[in-house]
């Protein structure tokens, strides 16, 4: 089981075609700084962006609103407590200029998987009992991996991705990989890491303990 040096990927960052979505392929492949994106009827796709788009805890900008949202204890923030929920809403919710999601049934299971074995994890936002946003990806070492949110109401993801960084602070962790580089991303004060600094960053985070587990 090996991939490509990911510095060979073309110049839209993909970098390996085919596989499958084991648990040690996903692992594998998130060491290495690559991640999986398609869509239904396509082949599994392997992406290594440059640049990477990553977010340091320290570097979260916090809106008034959310501040103040925050503040107010409008929601309530749990980790872990139903991931499954969180993953078919990020599935599910329409976003603009997009047709469809790459969140396919394939990628549910596989990352379902990956959360009964410790390493995915979820932060959800609740209001009055009711899921209303959320966020999920991959943990390893000092490094999270975000892979999709949903919102419901006005800044419940923002919510859960406060709370994950507050998570991070605390725990030291080095960074927050978002991926793709979006205007939305950039306003919560995440940036672009050329693909080189990225993965010596990640190797580094990677070289750490994995906190395993449900974080809740």
């Amino acid at each position: 089981m090996r991939f490509p040096d990911p510095r060979l990927a073309d110049t839209e960052g993909l970098l390996a075609v085919g596989g499958d979505l084991s648990p040690e392929r996903l692992l594998l492949a998130y060491e290495k700084g690559i991640f999986p994106w398609f869509s239904d009827y396509s082949p599994v796709l392997w992406w290594s962006p440059d640049p990477r788009m990553v977010l340091f805890p320290k570097e979260f900008k916090r809106s008034k609103s959310l501040r103040q949202t925050m503040r107010s204890r409008h929601f309530e923030i749990r980790f872990d407590s139903d991931f499954g929920s969180v993953i078919t809403n990020c599935a599910s919710t329409r976003r603009k200029h997009e047709d469809g999601t790459w969140i396919v049934p394939e990628i549910i299971d596989a990352y379902s998987c990956l959360h009964a074995k410790g390493y995915a994890h979820s932060v959800e936002t609740y209001r009055e009992g009711k899921l209303v946003g959320g966020l999920y990806g991959v943990s390893l070492g000092k490094a999270f991996f975000g892979e999709s949110m949903f919102y419901l109401e006005r800044d419940a993801s923002k919510a859960a991705l406060a709370a994950l960084v507050e998570r991070m602070t605390e725990w030291d962790f080095h960074f927050i990989d978002a991926q793709q580089n979006t205007e939305h991303l950039g306003r919560l004060g995440a940036r672009p890491l050329q693909r080189s600094v990225f993965l010596h960053l990640l190797q580094e985070a990677v070289s750490y303990p994995t906190v395993l587990g449900k974080w809740e």
